[in-house]
């Protein structure tokens, strides 16, 4: 884990690429107690160990299914799957779980140093506690991101391809059609892949979304994910910016949803 002195940050962005209606704004100061973060997500080779400890059962395991990206499947996978109406590139495979990423016939056997994926919040929160540790706060989870700079629209800066240097796991091409893996991948990579923020943290941008501790608001019991995925695109999902963020169900898991951990200090 990396530990961070914490302070006072500007949190938020009032960003033209941004997302006004998903609160990003307005840019506020934030303080922030100091903690620890892990520098990498959640790999699958430590959610095995944590699996192999306890026995546990994730939603997806315990529900039957959970959604794939249409592209990895087989088309007798994609034949019949059920679609969500606006993301019909998601299918909702029966077997798919944590340690079967696509579905019956799939594995994690040469990926035990990428994020684990199809894990829900309450999942991530089991794994926390077991580790002796808890989920980051979307601020926690936002000051370590930022890796020092201030207002910047990456962990690096605000270009995202600075000299033509890839510096995280999106969506390259033509969504949800073409995806040319010109960053080295077409689906999750290993955790530490890139070049990691000012604060030691890999990955904050692209590669998987991460569950964060805090409800989407008062009214809405959704919780909070940040970071962006592999399937992110500036056509419609550029959320890969560090003030981006979305949220979902603390029930729900898909082949793009990891977590990482943090520990007060």
């Amino acid at each position: 884990m990396v530990a961070l002195p914490g302070g006072e940050f500007l949190m938020g962005a009032q960003d033209a690429e941004g997302f006004p209606a998903d609160g990003e704004g307005p840019v506020r100061t934030v303080r922030v107690e100091p903690f620890r973060i892990d520098a990498c997500a959640v790999t699958n080779e430590r959610y095995a160990e944590f699996v192999a400890d306890t026995g546990y059962a994730t939603d997806a395991e315990r529900l039957g299914w959970s959604y794939v990206f249409a592209g990895f499947l087989p088309a007798a996978l994609r034949r019949g799957a059920v679609r969500p109406e606006h993301t019909p590139w998601w299918c909702g495979v029966e077997g798919a779980s944590w340690n079967r990423p696509e579905g019956p016939g799939s594995s994690v056997g040469e990926r035990a140093d990428h994020p684990v994926v199809h894990v829900s919040w309450h999942d991530a929160a089991a794994y926390a506690a077991w580790a002796g540790k808890r989920l980051p706060t979307e601020v926690e989870w936002e000051y370590a991101a930022r890796g020092g700079l201030e207002q910047r629209r990456y962990p690096w800066g605000d270009e995202l391809d600075p000299g033509g240097e890839y510096r995280c796991n999106i969506w390259r091409g033509t969504f949800p059609t073409r995806n040319t893996a010109a960053d080295g991948y077409r689906g999750t990579a290993p955790v530490d892949a890139f070049e990691p923020n000012g604060f030691g943290l890999h990955n904050v941008s692209g590669n998987v979304w991460e569950w964060c501790a805090d409800r989407w608001s008062r009214e809405d019991a959704a919780r909070v994910i940040r970071g962006g995925s592999y399937m992110c695109h500036k056509s419609y999902c550029n959320r890969y910016r560090v003030a981006a963020r979305s949220a979902n169900t603390p029930d729900s898991s898909s082949g793009h949803t990891g977590f990482r951990c943090a520990r007060s200090s």
